[in-house]
């Protein structure tokens, strides 16, 4: 099993673990998806024995504790032991965010506690407001914030959020979630760069040709259509899932395995991308996608975003960094193609195949690192062909990315978080493209977005099809 070090063994700065966890939206989608099985998970491993607070506008205990469990029936299943337990640490409030009422219940509810750990699982709208009313209630003092994305719109939202959020916490005790960081491939991906030392004189302009990181789901939006109008795919995942990806790609070896340290040398490849402009980019949107509810009849939002992306470094200069993600696309999968430079020289009289040497990461729905290369066919003739040798190849996550990421920000483990730099960096990158700054195209369902795409990658012979080197989990 291909594991990173043990989260146990950082060097990071960390303050007093959190004392109470306070859930704001607790009977929402996220809540009921994603937060009630990482609170079971954590449980269970005797990672979380604290006071848990749910806040929300409606309804009491008895019915949070039914929703937690008919959550679990339907995401992995109920552990009795820990089910019990969690029902034991669970209370309510209920309210509105407005009402500074409901914070003055909270701060009764949450009793001793002095380093409460609040997590915003609210629309982007009520971050600021609850906020501040944490704030004036006094359930900030001591405590740390996780907030979840969107963080912000734009890059102007993005800063006036930071400025807001800076009124009532300090930047330390500020949590911007981004849960593709808390996979486990994601880790393994910058555990794997800087662990291994035969990659480093190869990991630059000199042998580097290209990097495609490709973001493929086959089914749609899912129920998210008023969403996905407000948002978009550049916003969804190129912004942060696939930048993130990118900077874990292309920063310089942290000096230690301390939060600030790997987060600076992330920032610095965030200020070093190149601000996009309409040439670096092709929208698209799948046929039928006006015709969901809640989409607008003339919706120019995309469902597909392919981007071409130059990173002003000594190490990355000239070498084309290439993002595609999309909804209905022909598979599901996550993958990292970083092609190397031809040899100089065909020895043998043969024109080398375009991806003769390459590296390849596959963060999902599998994990795969792979090596591309040359290798002689059996035989007199000096003829070669195309091998791929799988370094690793695994299931997924061992850990749920929301259980981990919870359980960081309750030890104040700023390491999988993004800092205010980073954020406002990564936007700056975007925001040239936002809204209609380009024109969308019409794509069929099933295929690899719309053609135009195919423009961006065609010095570099084209986009990588992950199903190429498909391999069963």
């Amino acid at each position: 099993m291909w594991n990173s070090a043990p989260r146990t063994t950082r060097e990071i700065r960390m303050t007093s673990t959190s004392d109470a966890l306070v859930v704001f939206g607790i009977t929402g989608d996220l809540a009921y998806k994603q937060i009630f099985p990482a609170l079971q998970a954590m449980v269970q491993r005797g990672h979380l024995d604290v006071p848990i607070i749910g806040v929300a506008q409606s309804g009491d205990l008895d019915q949070l504790r039914a929703r937690a469990r008919d959550s679990l029936d339907k995401h992995g299943g109920v552990d009795e032991k820990a089910f019990a337990q969690l029902c034991a640490n669970l209370k309510y409030v209920a309210g509105d965010y407005q009402d500074s009422a409901t914070f003055d219940r909270l701060r009764k509810a949450l009793g001793g506690a002095a380093r409460p750990l609040h997590y915003l699982a609210v629309p982007p709208p009520l971050f600021a407001v609850v906020a501040e009313r944490l704030s004036q209630s006094g359930c900030a003092k001591g405590g740390r914030v996780v907030v979840e994305k969107p963080f912000g719109h734009n890059l102007a939202s993005a800063r006036m959020l930071n400025r807001t959020l800076h009124l009532y916490f300090s930047e330390s005790s500020i949590f911007r979630i981004d849960h593709y960081l808390g996979k486990e491939p994601v880790q393994n991906l910058l555990y794997f760069r800087f662990a291994n030392s035969f990659l480093e004189p190869i990991w630059n302009r000199n042998y580097v040709a290209s990097v495609q990181i490709t973001m493929a789901e086959s089914f749609g939006i899912g129920g998210r259509e008023r969403f996905y109008e407000e948002t978009g795919a550049i916003r969804d995942v190129v912004q942060n899932h696939l930048l993130q990806v990118t900077s874990i790609l292309a920063s310089d070896a942290p000096a230690s395995t301390d939060p600030e340290a790997i987060r600076d040398q992330k920032t610095q490849i965030f200020k070093a991308m190149r601000p996009l402009a309409p040439t670096d980019l092709v929208r698209g949107q799948f046929t039928g996608y006006r015709e969901e509810d809640g989409v607008a009849a003339d919706s120019s939002v995309e469902t597909f975003v392919a981007v071409r992306l130059a990173i002003d470094t000594w190490r990355w200069a000239g070498v084309p960094f290439f993002l595609r993600a999309g909804k209905r696309l022909p598979v599901t999968a996550t993958e990292v193609m970083v092609t190397l430079k031809r040899p100089p020289q065909a020895v043998f009289g043969e024109i080398e195949p375009r991806q003769s040497n390459f590296l390849r990461f596959r963060l999902s729905p599998n994990v795969v690192i792979a090596l591309g290369a040359r290798a002689k066919v059996p035989g007199e003739a000096m003829i070669g062909e195309e091998v791929e040798l799988i370094a690793r190849h695994h299931s997924g996550d061992e850990m749920a990315p929301y259980e981990r990421l919870l359980g960081d920000a309750m030890r104040g483990d700023a390491t999988l978080f993004a800092g205010e730099d980073s954020v406002e960096a990564a936007w700056r990158v975007v925001d040239p493209v936002l809204g209609d700054a380009t024109p969308v195209y019409c794509y069929a369902p099933n295929t690899w977005g719309p053609h135009e795409a195919n423009a961006l990658v065609g010095g570099e012979g084209g986009w990588h099809d992950p199903r190429v080197h498909e391999v069963a989990p």
